[in-house]
């Protein structure tokens, strides 16, 4: 059976995805960037960073970064190398502020990504693709809202109320 795009979920997904980006990030047209720690300590943090605006648009990457990789890491602490078995991946987002949606354009630089892509290809991406990224958008949105919260701020979490 043929993959078909779901547009009305997919659009309703954006959709989703742009309120919950702005309740994140409410100055997202001031600040260039904004730290979510879901845990106390020395933990990976969720940056979301705006790398252009426009009249109509903004973009942004979202990405795991750990303590290691935000500090001036060598690679080497206390005599043992630190493994990174794990590459958390970075999404690109835009937001469409007229339409109200936010898409992700690229996953860790994978780019040209239809809504339906023709299975087998060249780079192996799955038929709904573009839909996995946008849910994991969505479920990694989610997770901060619910358990995040804004690192260097008095905000103890951001989730008000579901």
């Amino acid at each position: 059976m043929r993959y078909r795009v779901d547009l009305k979920g997919y659009m309703a997904r954006c959709e989703a995805n742009y309120y919950r980006l702005l309740r994140l990030f409410p100055c997202l047209h001031d600040e260039r960037q904004r730290r979510l720690a879901l845990s106390l300590g020395n933990h990976p943090e969720v940056v979301l960073s705006v790398l252009e605006r426009t009249t109509y648009t903004t973009l942004l990457t979202i990405e795991q970064r750990s303590p290691e990789s935000m500090s001036s890491w060598s690679g080497m602490t206390d005599k043992s190398v630190t493994v990174r078995w794990f590459n958390p991946p970075v999404l690109t987002v835009r937001l469409y502020h007229d339409a109200q949606m936010a898409e992700v354009i690229t996953c860790n630089s994978n780019r040209g990504v239809q809504p339906n892509n023709a299975y087998p290809n060249r780079h192996m991406f799955q038929p709904d693709e573009k839909r996995q990224w946008n849910g994991f958008l969505e479920e990694w949105l989610v997770l901060c809202q619910r358990y995040g919260y804004v690192v260097d701020a008095a905000t103890p979490s951001l989730d008000t109320a579901e």
